[in-house]
């Protein structure tokens, strides 16, 4: 489990074609890794299978690649990067568990003072997951969702509001209008629908 607050931001180093994925390796800080860790890679929570001081690398599988970003990596993108959390951390963002639902473009970008104010797509079939002033994860940032306006192109639109701290030290600085990013939906509203259903 995670918490969506990103403790730093990797280099793709190299990504290699395996049997059924790829294995990709990333340059992080100077972590502390063993084998079996669980690590959010853009949103996405993946296994260190091999690591070293700086660096680990890590299998992802077709359905991972399916659905999510990571398939268009290649060396030298950068990504954003958070370990699981610990028992006794603090839950300064929300719960998440790096278990991606789906991705959605960015379909603008607005300075607003030293904030930004990025909007999304609605992500088709995940509408009545996003909820104004509900939680939601994009490429693995705890964010507060600002506004949803459901008749705004064409599945509806959302925005977040991006603090000067999460524009420069995540990935987020770095989007431009077009490009895709992970989502994972605040697993809390699933329960509730899956729960008001059955």
């Amino acid at each position: 489990m995670f918490t969506g607050i990103v403790e730093g931001v990797g280099d793709v180093t190299q990504v290699t074609a395996d049997e059924g994925g790829k294995r990709i390796r990333f340059s992080t800080p100077a972590w502390a890794f063993e084998h079996g860790q669980s690590v959010a890679v853009d949103g996405v929570c993946l296994t260190v299978e091999a690591f070293g001081e700086d660096w680990f690398e890590a299998f992802t599988a077709e359905e991972t690649l399916a659905k999510t970003t990571l398939d268009s990596l290649e060396a030298g993108d950068v990504v954003d990067l958070e370990r699981a959390l610990q028992p006794s951390d603090r839950m300064d963002g929300h719960i998440v568990q790096g278990h991606v639902d789906t991705t959605t473009e960015v379909v603008a970008i607005e300075q607003v003072g030293e904030d930004w104010r990025f909007t999304f797509a609605l992500p088709a079939g995940h509408e009545q997951y996003v909820a104004q002033k509900g939680s939601i994860t994009l490429d693995g940032v705890s964010l507060t969702v600002a506004a949803v306006d459901d008749d705004a192109g064409e599945h509806g639109e959302f925005d977040v509001a991006i603090i000067p701290t999460t524009y420069e030290e995540t990935t987020l600085g770095r989007l431009e209008e077009g490009d895709a990013v992970n989502v994972e939906v605040d697993v809390v509203a699933k329960y509730v629908e899956r729960l008001s259903t059955y």
